[in-house]
């Protein structure tokens, strides 16, 4: 059990991970879009901060959950 228990752990820190990554992918294209007057890069940049945002509240929130399905 104690194995599901450091499984679950990790996969929410590796899940959690790629949320941030793709959410500060998204502020540089947001910035970016900004900085050059481009509504395209704009829009991406906040589709991607949300999707970045999602995948962390996903992360933090169902991933724990795991646990007591194993047990």
């Amino acid at each position: 059990m104690a194995f599901f228990t450091s499984a679950v752990t990790g996969l929410k820190t590796v899940v959690t991970a790629i949320g941030a990554g793709v959410a500060v992918w998204g502020v540089i294209n947001l910035l970016e879009g900004y900085g050059n007057d481009n509504p395209g890069a704009k829009s991406q940049g906040v589709k991607q901060l949300m999707a970045g945002g999602g995948i962390v509240i996903v992360a933090q929130t169902v991933i724990p959950q795991l646990t007591s399905l194993f047990s």
